[in-house]
Formats: structure tokens, C-alpha cells, sequence
């Protein structure tokens, strides 16, 4: 395609930017200021140094207008809760205290007092922390966040566009405080927060803003009425005010759908669509409402959740259809590459050809920036990057690297026996019973324990040479011991090794099967200052030789309890991963199951009884829109049983998921067929266990008593508590004690005090339930 240049000039822009600094700068200095070697001050200085240096790096590669206030030091929703005045009653002392410790302690919680719930952000693996509202909630501004960093930005010489979470979303996101009745719907406090919000955005166009960004990604799903009428009602109020900046209203994910004509004719003056996850159908929405005249069109046409390089050609075609659709047409990548990793140059491990099939934040803002100007000037301005985009994309398109002949044979023959168990539950119920004899309530842990200095040490030592493998396995192997001995002592039933030999749940395993690729410095911010490293999911996926099945028989050689064998599930290692864009995710996550597959079968036949398959990212992964959901589920519930369908029936089959809304999936979690499933519960207070209940959930469940996000050692009195809570909804027989999640990310103290108190309020259960 050749175009011509535009009658305006297209303008580059994104969204959100990477927070963590390339060396991960942000996370050590706010988890050195947790441990008092980092001063409040200090920590300030370099979380500024970070956004300047963004902010100069973005305009030196071409942005025209630059983000602010997308920066956070922990998550932007809270953030957004603290401008909104929107503090959680027993966090309001805290805060008045100490802002920065308090905005910590929502976050994180403090021995006295609990955190925020936390959970995923739509369809990602981002983290953010719920806001708590009720029908006494009183809104409050608080613009300073906001309008200091903008000033920041204008003093550097910039354009600079506020980002803040819109409205209707922040209400949509929100639960009922804790003692508020349940059926509370948030949406209610609309007519109450919207004069606050006109209040940040007069305080912002004071400041300098020309424009603010409201972000309303919840537009993207499945919205009732109500919910639209509560749109059109904000973006009426909002942008009738004549005290505020130009309104750009972004929303990404997924399709704008049945809020796109709200929005349309809302007086807004700019709209932000996703083109990437959602084009034909955005694309046909925008020109079926007449498009959007007189109004400024953000197109995002650059994938800000995946690292492929952007098809340029393809997108400019895109571009070029949406000119007559809008006053005038700007470019973005499709949401914040919050959501990639920093710079693919950096990855020096990489074939230099496989390399330029990459493109990560600083890649994805050169192809914005390359668009905007094809798009202004017409592709004669871009013909060096067109044929070079090109021969990338025909150099991944033909390499062997992407098709292995015998995984696509196997996964051709699959058929719908091999995602069976060869017993129903009941029968395989009985026989674990027998074989395992597991007391009421038994006890057990999600899988890692925590990584100790000398381990990361040791590990390090190893890449860099410093020691051999012999020496590195033996630091593994006092690790397991250590972790066995002490789950002995502590008096769980079911143990773990404790996986000191794991970098990540689904790195390890992407190291060791074919097809994937893995970074050095791909990291990604998952919560607060958790950044992870996602593999990338590159070809077809075999499993050269097993991968746990040594570690896990040298656990269970030191104990006569049963060790589970533990295992990230097709979906997850997905889902926590890049994943390739050439096929559908079906076929990959088959292929992906057929290799776990034999990694059970190993287990199995090293001695494992029971084995844990994690899928904490099957709720993640969930199409935003309930019309997507059936295909989606289909293929990763199977995906699951082919995984785990191929055992004994007195081999216990334990999945594992965290940090969502379970409500959502609960008739796929009993489609997985697993026979224990442990989940997140204690930020929630059990509410996955009523959910579970009203379902009517046969099954084995162990709904967490103990939230290991948090550095608070809970109680026995307050994990016995939580385990009552749960028998009113889960029969004794068929309840599990365990925490939320694995335990990689705390410290030993806390994990032993925790663990002991865990131990200690199943036995007072037991007691309860059994009177001796």
C-alpha cells in the first residue's frame, strides 16, 4: 500500500511506560526502603530520576506527547484510591501519619492490620489492589501525585498527557468495603465521585495539561444498560465542565462494543481504540456510528501485550481506512507497555535474527513513532523501515524453528480418551483415601518456599561461573533438606521440596522444552515490586527429558510422608508467557499439554502420589467478552485434562489458582477434573469457598488461610477462624488447609511463624470437629 501524507500530521503517543528502570532500579529501592536501608528522600530522588529518564527517552525516539502519572510505586489503582481520597477506614491513621508508609500498608498490609485485596487487571498479569467502597465512602482530591509529575514532565520542555483510571472504571473494579452488605454496588457512588474527578481535572489544566487520558478498559466487556447510562452520564457530566483540560477517553483489551456509540457521542474530545486485540471489529463499530467527526481518534495498531514486531504494511492499511473516521487519526500502541518488557537489544543470549523478530517498549515506541510518520508523510518517508519489517517478518514466517513435524503428528492424534481419567471422582476418591491416609483437614502448602540468599548466591555464582553444576545441585539439595525437615517438624501432611532449583513457575520449565526462548532482562512488573521474566513462546513445544522428576524423588527418599510433584499447567505457561501470534492458542496449549503429559507419567512412576498441575492463570486468560468465553474454556480445560489424564486413580491429581474472581470460572474448575484444588481465599475472606458451594463443587478444596502477599504473620486464632468460615460452605471430608499461594517471595521467619500457625489452627479444628 502507498499513502499520501495526511492533512494533519499524525501525532505518536503511548499509553504507559515500563516502571521498573532497566536494572530494576525502582523494585531495590523500594524494598530497600522497606528495610530501612533506603531513606524516604532517597527513594524519592530515584523514582523521579526513572520518570525523567522515560520521559526524555520517549521524546528523544519521537514521541510528541508523553504519559504522566502512570508512574507508581506500587500499583496506579491505588494510586488512584489515594487521589480519590478513597482510604480504607483502618488504614486512615496510617496514612495521616505517614502518607508513604500508609499508601505501603494498604498494599501490603501490617502485622495488625490487613492489605487491600488484590487480583488481576482484566485479562493480564498485572496485580492491582481493589478499592474498598461503601454508602458511607466520602471522595475526597487529592491532585498532587498527579500534577507533580505533569510539571515535572512541562519542565523538561514536553507535551505531556495526563493518564488517570477513568470513572466508571474505578467503580466497576471496586468491592464492598469489609461490613458493608454484600449486594453494595459500588456503581452507586457515580453522582458522588464525579465532582472530585472534575476537581483533579481543573487541577491538572492549571498545572499546564492540554489534554487528560481517562482510561476505561471495563468498557470493554460485557456492560448491562445501567452501566452504559452510567457511562454516558460520567462523560456527559465531565465533559460539560468548562474548567478542564481536553478529555481523550482510552479503552483497550478487547472491543469497545455497545460503549462505543455512548462514547461517541459523549462531549468528549478524543477517543483511544484498540486495533491489535480487537480491529475488525472495532474498525466496523467506529464507521457504523458515523465515525467520529469533529473528535481526535487514538488508534492503537501496536500490540502492547505481546513482543512480536508489528506488521507494519498491515498497520498502515489500518491507519489509512480510519482517516475519513475521525477529525483526526493520532498513533499508540494499543494499551501501556506497562505490559512488555524494556528493550529486546539488551538480550545478547538471543540470535541476533531471532532478535529482530522482537519488539519490546523501546521497539514497539520506534514502530509508533515509524507509523506516525508514514501515516503524516506517506510511506515514502518510511520505505528503509517497510522493507527491512518486511524481511523480518518473512525471516520468522520460513524458519524451522517454528514447526516440529512429530509434535504437530502427536497433537493431530489426540483423541477425547486421552483426556480422561480411566475412574469418576468417587472411585478415585476411595482409592486415595486408602493409599494416602491423610487426617481431617490435612495440611500442605502451594509449592515454593523461600528462596534464600545462599541459593540466589549460588545461582548467580553458576551463570557467572564462579561454581560448577556439582556444587550449585549440592546447595539445592541442603535447600530440600532443609525445607522437608522443617515441614516434618511443623507436622504438614502433605510436603513439598520446596522447588529451590525453580528461577520462576514458568521460566524453569520454558528452559527446559523446546520451542521457547528466554530473556536476561525481560522483566515485567507482575505486583508491587514482583517483576517476572516471561519466556517466549517461539515454536512448537516437546520435552526433551523430564524436568523435576530427580528433585522430587530426592524430597520424597527423606521422608515417609507423601511429596507432591509440582508442575506450571498448559494454560498458565501460556498465560505467563509471550505467546506466538502465527496460531491459535489451542493448538499451542495442546502441544504444551501433551509434553507436561509426560512429565506426570514420570512422576508418577518415580513414586509421586500426588501431583499439583498450577493453573493460576485459567481465570487470567478468560476473553473479556462472555461470547468468546465457551471456545476459550473448551480448549484449556482440556488442555488441563490431557495434561493429568493419563495417571493412576490413586494418584492425586492438585491444581492450584490465585488472585482472581473465581465466581467467573467455576464450572471450568469442575470441568478440569482435578481431585484437590487449592485457591486464594484470605484477602477475600472465603469468598471463593461460598462460590464453590452455590456451585455445588464435589471436589477436594483448600481455600487459603494464610495471604502470602503480604509480610503479616496471621494467627492460628485468625487462620482458625477462616477455616470455620470455610466449613460452612465446604464439608469437613473435603476441605484442605493450606496457604493463598507459594511462599518464594517471603522470608523464612515469617514463613516458619505462619506455617506453625497454620498447623496449629487445623488441629484446633480437628479438635473441635472431633472431640476426643
Amino acid at each position: 500500500m502507498t499513502t499520501k501524507p495526511t492533512a494533519a500530521a499524525a501525532r505518536a503517543t503511548v499509553y504507559g511506560y515500563p516502571r521498573q528502570g532497566p536494572d530494576r532500579e525502582l523494585k531495590k529501592a523500594i524494598e530497600g526502603y522497606w528495610k530501612g536501608r533506603v531513606t524516604a528522600d532517597a527513594l524519592r530522588v530515584t523514582a523521579a530520576e526513572l520518570r525523567r529518564a522515560n520521559w526524555r527517552r520517549l521524546a528523544d525516539a519521537g514521541i510528541h506527547e508523553v504519559p504522566t502519572g502512570d508512574f507508581s510505586y506500587y500499583d496506579h489503582v491505588l494510586d488512584t484510591s489515594v487521589a480519590l481520597g478513597a482510604i480504607p477506614e483502618r488504614h486512615r491513621v496510617a496514612v495521616e501519619t505517614d502518607a508513604l508508609d500508609g499508601y505501603f500498608a494498604m498494599a501490603r498490609g501490617t502485622q495488625d492490620v490487613a492489605p487491600l485485596e488484590m487480583t488481576k487487571w482484566f485479562d493480564t498479569n498485572y496485580h492491582y489492589l481493589v478499592p474498598e467502597l461503601g454508602p458511607d465512602t466520602v471522595f475526597t482530591a487529592d491532585s498532587a501525585k498527579q500534577v507533580a509529575e505533569l510539571r515535572e514532565a512541562l519542565a523538561l520542555g514536553l507535551t505531556a498527557r495526563p493518564v488517570l483510571v477513568g470513572p466508571v472504571t474505578y467503580l466497576l473494579l471496586a468491592k464492598p468495603a469489609p461490613g458493608v452488605a454484600a449486594d453494595f454496588e459500588p456503581l452507586t457512588l457515580l453522582d458522588r465521585l464525579l465532582p472530585v474527578y472534575a476537581r483533579i481535572l481543573a487541577d491538572l489544566r492549571a498545572a499546564g495539561a492540554e489534554w487528560v487520558q481517562l482510561d476505561e478498559p471495563a468498557l470493554v466487556q460485557d456492560r448491562t444498560p445501567a452501566e452504559l447510562n452510567a457511562a454516558g452520564r460520567a462523560y456527559r457530566d465531565l465533559g460539560a465542565g468548562t474548567d478542564r483540560p481536553k478529555l481523550l477517553v482510552a479503552s483497550y483489551f478487547d472491543r469497545l462494543g455497545e460503549a462505543l456509540p455512548v462514547l461517541a457521542k459523549a462531549p468528549v474530545e478524543g477517543l483511544a481504540l484498540d486495533f491489535t486485540e480487537a480491529a475488525g471489529a472495532n474498525l466496523q463499530a467506529l464507521a457504523a456510528v458515523g465515525g467520529l467527526p469533529g473528535k481526535r481518534l487514538v488508534a492503537g495498531v501496536v500490540n502492547g501485550r505481546n513482543v512480536w514486531v508489528n506488521d507494519l504494511s498491515a498497520s498502515l492499511a489500518t491507519l489509512g481506512t480510519l482517516l475519513g473516521l475521525a477529525d483526526r487519526v493520532d498513533v499508540a500502541a494499543s494499551c501501556s507497555l506497562l505490559h512488555v518488557p524494556l528493550d529486546a537489544a539488551a538480550e545478547r543470549d538471543i540470535e541476533p535474527q531471532i532478535r529482530r523478530w522482537l519488539a519490546f517498549a523501546r521497539q514497539k515506541t520506534a514502530e509508533v513513532v515509524t507509523l506516525a510518520r508514514g501515516l503524516a508523510q506517506g510511506t515514502g518517508a518510511i520505505t528503509a523501515e517497510l522493507a527491512a519489517n518486511r524481511a523480518d517478518l518473512a525471516s520468522r514466517a520460513g524458519s524451522p524453528i517454528t514447526r516440529d513435524a512429530a509434535v504437530r503428528s502427536r497433537a493431530s492424534a489426540v483423541t477425547a480418551e486421552d483426556s480422561r481419567r480411566s475412574q469418576p471422582y468417587a472411585e478415585r476418591a476411595a482409592a486415595q483415601r486408602a493409599h494416602l491416609r491423610l487426617p481431617l483437614l490435612p495440611t500442605t502448602t502451594v509449592g515454593s518456599f523461600p528462596q534464600t540468599g545462599e541459593l540466589r548466591s549460588a545461582r548467580a555464582d553458576l551463570r557467572a561461573g564462579r561454581i560448577g553444576t556439582a556444587a550449585y545441585e549440592d546447595r539445592v539439595r541442603t535447600e530440600i533438606q532443609e525445607v522437608v525437615a522443617f515441614q516434618e517438624k511443623t507436622g504438614i501432611d502433605v510436603l513439598v521440596h520446596g522447588e529451590p532449583e525453580r528461577n520462576d513457575m514458568v521460566q524453569y520449565f520454558a528452559e527446559q522444552l523446546t520451542g521457547y526462548l528466554a530473556t536476561q532482562h525481560g522483566w515485567v512488573q507482575s505486583y508491587g515490586t514482583r517483576c517476572v521474566r516471561p519466556p517466549i513462546l517461539a515454536g512448537d513445544i516437546s520435552r526433551p527429558e523430564p524436568m523435576t522428576v530427580r528433585w522430587t524423588a530426592y524430597a520424597q527418599s527423606l521422608t515417609a510422608r507423601p511429596v507432591k510433584g509440582m508442575l506450571t499447567g498448559p494454560v498458565t505457561m501460556l498465560a505467563w508467557s509471550f505467546v506466538r501470534d502465527d496460531q491459535p492458542l489451542g493448538e499451542t496449549a495442546r502441544q504444551v499439554a501433551l509434553a507436561l503429559r509426560d512429565e506426570v507419567t514420570d512422576l508418577e512412576a518415580g513414586g509421586a502420589s500426588v501431583i499439583q498441575v498450577d493453573e493460576p492463570a485459567l481465570r487470567e486468560t478468560l476473553p473479556l467478552r462472555a461470547a468468546d468465553r465457551a471456545g476459550y474454556l473448551a480448549w484449556a480445560t482440556e488442555a488441563f485434562r490431557l495434561t493429568t489424564g493419563g495417571v493412576r486413580p490413586d494418584t492425586q491429581i492438585h491444581t492450584h489458582m490465585c488472585y482472581a474472581e473465581f465466581g467467573d470460572v467455576v464450572q471450568a474448575i469442575d470441568d478440569l477434573d482435578a481431585d484437590v484444588i487449592s485457591l486464594e481465599a484470605a484477602r477475600s475472606h472465603m469468598q471463593v469457598a461460598r462460590e464453590l458451594a452455590a456451585h455445588g463443587y464435589p471436589r477436594e478444596a483448600g481455600p487459603g488461610v494464610y495471604d502470602i502477599h503480604s509480610p503479616r504473620v496471621p494467627s492460628a486464632r485468625e487462620a482458625a477462624e477462616l477455616l470455620r468460615t470455610g466449613l460452612k460452605a465446604i464439608p469437613a471430608e473435603r476441605l484442605w488447609v493450606n496457604p493463598d499461594c507459594g511462599l518464594k517471595t517471603r522470608g523464612w521467619p515469617e514463613t516458619r511463624a505462619s506455617l506453625e500457625n497454620l498447623v496449629a489452627a487445623a488441629r484446633t479444628v480437628r479438635g473441635e470437629l472431633s472431640p476426643s
